[in-house]
């Protein structure tokens, strides 16, 4: 197939692509590179710079290239910021999402790949297994469950085939870790490789599932070539949740460095979070297979042959009111 991949510049954008490469489809790639880095871009993906929100733009590479799916991984992903900058993250996340959306029912495109988030599911309900009813509690959660609707109501309307996935808390190389609102994981490699404490909000007894990259890129790349799946949606992700604390713990010791946090107050985020996979590995016999420590040291080491990145610019805060320590 032809595929569009969005967000191809950045994380698990950029390793979708790669599956898909591997795997024989053609692949073009539209990023505004506002929070990936061209070199993240595959080796035979050709590569558009351009904002999903560009509908010109938009209209034209699908006029040009026929996809015949989409797989849309562009979304400015900082759940907790979402509450500061709503108009931002409703214009791009739902906004531009909507806009592709558009040009895939013009251009007759036989399947849209969308990668939601369990920020969908909101507080209360753990495990937090597909069948439930969405309950989101933040800005961003709210945009991606509108799309999702959105995504059946065209499925019903116009006959477009979706799937839908909801990772949770990946982490792996070609992460940006100069991101200071978002991925704990990188943040904590920043201020790792800063010799600066490891902030955390709060207790730091919050638990969340981590998932490494290798463990969740693979399947949605081969979801284009299993229409059994298609129509579906899907929680993907590791199994087993730890403590931020944790996290912390197993960043010092992947960098060598003694132990040194900073706690914060507390801010406005779901306590636990974590989902079952039963439905993903039922469709896709597959299993998470790399360990929390092992997916650390893999980044750790990829993060210290790397290097800091420049900071990438952050969306320009529009509601300062309680706005969490740090984040001024």
């Amino acid at each position: 197939m032809k595929t569009l991949v969005t967000g191809i510049a950045g994380f698990i954008g950029s390793h979708v692509a790669e599956h898909l490469i591997r795997n024989g489809h053609t692949v073009v790639g539209l990023d505004d590179l506002s929070g990936g880095f061209i070199e993240n871009v595959p080796g035979g993906a050709e590569f558009v710079q351009g904002s999903i929100c560009d509908r010109s733009l938009a209209e034209d590479l699908f006029k040009r290239h026929e996809f015949d799916a989409i797989f849309h991984l562009a979304a400015y992903a900082a759940e907790g910021l979402s509450h500061f900058v709503k108009r931002f993250n409703y214009e791009n996340n739902l906004g531009g999402s909507v806009n592709l959306l558009s040009c895939a029912i013009s251009n007759d495109a036989k399947l849209f790949v969308f990668t939601s988030s369990i920020a969908v599911y909101g507080a209360g309900q753990l495990p937090m297994v597909e069948s439930m009813r969405p309950e989101p509690e933040d800005p961003y959660g709210i945009a991606k469950f509108a799309f999702e609707m959105e995504l059946e109501s065209s499925r019903r309307m116009f006959g477009l085939p979706y799937v839908v996935f909801r990772p949770h808390n990946v982490y792996g190389e070609r992460q940006n870790i100069a991101d200071r609102y978002r991925n704990v994981v990188g943040i904590f490699m920043r201020q790792a490789m800063e010799e600066s404490p490891l902030t955390i909000f709060g207790d730091g007894l919050q638990t969340r599932a981590f998932s490494h990259i290798d463990d969740v890129a693979p399947i949605i790349a081969h979801v284009v070539d299993k229409p059994d799946c298609w129509n579906e949606v899907f929680n993907i992700g590791a199994d087993q949740p730890y403590a931020v604390l944790d996290i912390a713990e197993q960043v010092c010791k992947a960098f060598g460095i003694e132990k040194n946090l900073e706690h914060l107050p507390p801010r406005m985020e779901v306590k636990h979070a974590y989902a079952d996979h039963s439905k993903v590995k039922e469709f896709f016999r597959k299993q998470p297979t790399v360990s929390l420590e092992d997916g650390i040291g893999r980044m750790a080491a990829w993060a210290r042959k790397r290097g800091l990145p420049k900071p990438t610019p952050a969306p320009a805060v529009e509601l300062h009111r309680n706005l969490p320590s740090g984040w001024g």
